[in-house]
């Protein structure tokens, strides 16, 4: 067999168990989001990470003991490995785990140890795989390049498998198929122990798949809100789809009706109520009403929330955010819209809309309705100035898909002001039955949109409207006159609905009226503050729309969302943690996820400092060769696992926005950079004995690559938003090849700088443990900072680590060292010492 030949026949277990490990993850990350809640999955990257970092310093300070067994290690490891999956996988299916009860200051104790019930079930499953990856490190020490490409590349192409499984089985069974890479590795371990280890491996894949499938099976849990309508009487599943963005489910029951914020005076009026629907919801998560057969029912309309924009403007043309199941377009032609363009960000959503989905039928063909490809942005962009009278954002778009918080930006609500016909409006809907802060944070972004198109005094150009549980922010390029005032009140009077802000309001006056009380809150205390009927929303409206600070601005980051920070569930300031800790029961469900973010960071940091300490504990010699200590490591591998993930975690944001689909995003990116990482790890082995101009060539290429996304992306995401889909798939991967090709050479260059002592298996830990660091770090900057900071570390980062980097090492004609005999016949073909500099 020739060198190259040998090489990839001695990398291929590795390559498998990559793919195998990362496909896991990406298993057990859907299984969160199905049974649990999707920010919950950060522990397993945090789980992976932990375990990896740990099998790193294990094999740092056992370093001569894991190289003297290691042909005994490579043989039975894949086998543990299997096992420890199947066992860990089991075990976190049958964890009590509630976050509910997380939330509640009498059952939180519990819920803590369930949580590291989950670290314990898993660390021992990717402790064992961050083994064998170190092992082969250890093992191959003048092959780093192709080491690490095979890993990446294998990892790269594990993701892709996991996303295609995905489309054909249940997220539940994901992790008993993509064990079986695990057991295979064995198949094609070199060496004399093959045999032994195939045999292993075959028994513990039997008895990994009779945990899994004997055991009892996955669930999802009783607090989800898909659990209570699958557990009515007479309820039945009528579709099913497995996406890699979810696992959709469409319900039939009595239960399921149109969500529509209907007045409750709608019997006055004469107005039916909501029709009975299907249910449709995404990991367990209600995202839309679709219709059942028949023409779709919108005759409660009138006395809907979202009505007055339609007799404000009658006869209006109008452009629908998100159609709500189709059932906004029809109330809007039921309102007397002349003509609607509508946009459904979710692409399952706007599927049903255009073909059906189980017995659910596509949009009724009316020549008045147009369904438009591509998001929000892009069709006002399409339609130009004095298009719309009405640009409505439904009351769900936000919460269908993750990537529709882009929709309500000041850049959107910019796009919408600016296809307005003159007196037109912009109407968004905003939920307030968890926090009036939402509708706060709205109106700054409508009063900055409008301060960017040269409006001096936006307070004269918003109308809010509201209910109970949602209210209506309207937004004009023009003033509101007295008549549409006027109109607004008697709408609101008729239907119980209450006017929280007008030009010139008098709030003392208009409380005295309210129908749907809305008192202030006190976070701080806890403390309900009310002399009477009240509105916390028009308390504060003036102060928000004249940018004045208010009581909820103390307490709240009422500020407006842009592209550069998008997320809409943001209001917490996490600088008072105390604060929201007390107050953890009244939270928001979906701002649980910065909370989780806080608290994995705090275990990272305490991993991160723990791997950094561990060369203190290491003997002197290694193999009789006395260890050297080395100060730039420490600086380096962090910098190198942190900027990786802040590059990758700020693609995947605008490939979200970019393809209007977060999941497809994610595929994509994280697939791409793992491939052509592990290319240009490749590509470091044969130029590794330059180190130091191959590093300034990757840096350059890093920082060339920064620079046009900080100057120019936005640009040009701007003007090709209209391409089509596979059109701008395509710009997204050619974005990502070069950086990630650079990416992949800083790591194998600096693993060859450091040796084949314990510091190799100890740098490997370190890239690893900074890496889990890296993700709930890029979380928080993004939200409280923006995405565009994430740009500026990675480039001060990617500095530090060339900077750090020794001159160079040069080959040396020197033989390599003996070694005691490890299976060294079996490794790859060596190549030449590499003699450190002084």
């Amino acid at each position: 067999m020739n060198p190259a030949a040998k090489t990839r026949a001695a990398l291929m277990p590795l390559f498998l168990i990559a793919l195998g490990v990362v496909g896991i993850e990406n298993a057990l990350t859907r299984y969160f989001a199905v049974a649990k809640w999707s920010e919950y999955g950060y522990w397993i990257i945090s789980i992976v990470m932990a375990g990896f970092a740990l099998s790193g310093v294990v094999t740092a300070l056992f370093r001569d003991t894991v190289e003297r067994h290691g042909r005994l290690l490579r043989t039975v490891l894949p086998a543990a490995m299997t096992l420890a999956a199947a066992v860990g996988y089991q075990w976190v299916t049958a964890n009590a785990f509630n976050p509910l009860q997380l939330q509640n200051p009498t059952t939180w104790v519990e819920q803590v140890r369930n949580i590291g019930l989950y670290y314990a079930a898993l660390l021992p499953f990717f402790f064992l795989a961050g083994l064998y990856i170190s092992l082969i490190f250890v093992l191959n020490p003048r092959e780093i390049g192709r080491v690490y490409g095979y890993d990446l590349i294998g990892a790269g192409l594990g993701s892709a498998l996991a996303l295609g499984l995905m489309f054909v089985v249940h997220p539940f069974l994901l992790a008993p198929i993509l064990i079986v890479p695990l057991a295979l590795a064995t198949l094609f371990q070199p060496g004399r122990l093959n045999w032994l280890g195939a045999g292993l491996a075959g028994a513990a894949l039997v008895g990994a798949e009779a945990i899994l499938f004997l055991g009892p099976a996955p669930a999802i849990s009783e607090f989800k809100s898909v659990y209570a309508p699958m557990n009515t009487p007479g309820a039945r599943v009528v579709a099913e789809l497995k996406q890699p963005r979810g696992h959709y489910l469409l319900l039939e029951n009595f239960t399921e009706r149109v969500d529509a914020d209907i007045s409750n005076n709608a019997g006055m009026l004469g107005v039916a109520g909501p029709p009975a629907t299907y249910g449709l919801y995404r990991d367990g998560a209600r995202i839309a009403s679709l219709p059942k057969p028949g023409p779709v029912d919108a005759a409660y309309a009138p006395s809907a929330l979202s009505a007055a924009p339609y007799v404000l403007r009658p006869g209006a043309d109008v452009l629908l955010v998100g159609l709500s199941g189709g059932y906004r377009g029809a109330e809007a032609m039921a309102l007397g819209a002349r003509h609607a363009d509508a946009v459904e960000g979710e692409p399952v959503l706007h599927s049903a809309l255009r073909h059906g989905l189980g017995p659910s039928p596509a949009l009724t063909v009316d020549p008045r309705l147009n369904l438009l490809d591509g998001g929000p942005i892009a069709a006002a962009w399409r339609a130009g100035p004095n298009a719309y009278d009405v640009v409505e954002v439904s009351a769900d778009f936000v919460d269908a898909a993750p990537a529709n918080a882009t929709g309500v930006t000041v850049e959107a609500l910019s796009a919408y002001l600016g296809a307005l016909k003159p007196g037109g409006m912009v109407s968004v809907s905003v939920s307030i039955r968890d926090f009036p802060v939402y509708a706060l944070r709205v109106m700054a972004t409508g009063r900055e949109a409008l301060l960017r198109a040269g409006i001096a005094d936006p307070s004269r150009h918003v109308l809010v409207y509201r209910s109970a549980w949602n209210a209506r922010i309207l937004i004009s390029p023009t003033p509101w006159s007295a008549g549409d005032v006027a109109a607004l009140k008697a709408f609101a009077e008729a239907r119980s609905f209450d006017v929280s802000w007008h030009p010139g309001m008098d709030v003392t006056a208009a409380r005295a009226g309210v129908f749907n009380d809305l008192p202030s809150v006190s976070f701080t205390t806890g403390e309900v503050i009310s002399d009477g009927p009240n509105d916390a929303i028009a308390n504060e409206a003036r102060a928000v729309l004249t940018g004045q600070p208010t009581a909820s601005s103390q307490a709240f980051n009422i500020r407006p969302a842009t592209l550069d920070r998008p997320a809409f569930y943001s209001s917490l300031k996490l600088q008072n943690l105390s604060t929201l800790i007390r107050r953890l029961e009244v939270l928001p469900q979906a701002e649980i996820g910065a909370l989780v973010n806080v608290a994995v960071l705090a275990q990272a940091a305490v991993i991160a400092v723990l791997v950094l300490m561990a060369p203190m504990l290491f003997r002197r010699r290694t193999n009789g060769v006395a260890e050297p200590r080395r100060v730039w490591p420490v600086l380096y591998f962090p910098a190198l696992g942190l900027g990786f993930l802040l590059i990758e975690i700020l693609l995947i944001d605008k490939a979200a926005f970019y393809l209007n689909d977060y999941s497809s995003a994610f595929a994509l990116v994280l697939t791409a950079m793992l491939i052509f990482s592990g290319l240009g790890s490749l590509i470091a082995e044969h130029i590794r004995s330059r180190p130091k101009l191959a590093s300034a060539i990757g840096l350059l290429v890093v920082l060339g690559w920064i620079a046009a996304m900080r100057i120019g992306a936005e640009e040009f995401m701007m003007g090709t938003l209209d391409q089509p889909v596979a059109v701008r798939a395509m710009w997204v991967l050619l974005a990502a090849a070069p950086v990630s090709l650079a990416l992949g050479l800083p790591f194998p260059l600096g693993l060859t700088q450091i040796g084949d002592g314990r510091m190799l298996p100890w740098a490997w830990g370190l890239n690893g443990a900074f890496s889990v660091v890296a993700t709930p770090l890029a979380g928080l900057m993004s939200r409280d900072i923006g995405f565009s900071s994430l740009l500026v570390a990675a480039a001060v980062l990617y500095t530090v680590a060339f900077l750090v980097l020794p001159v160079g090492a040069r080959l040396s004609r020197r033989a390599p060292s003996p070694v005691p005999d490890t299976g060294a016949s079996e490794r790859l073909e060596p190549f030449p010492a590499i003699e450190q500099p002084a």
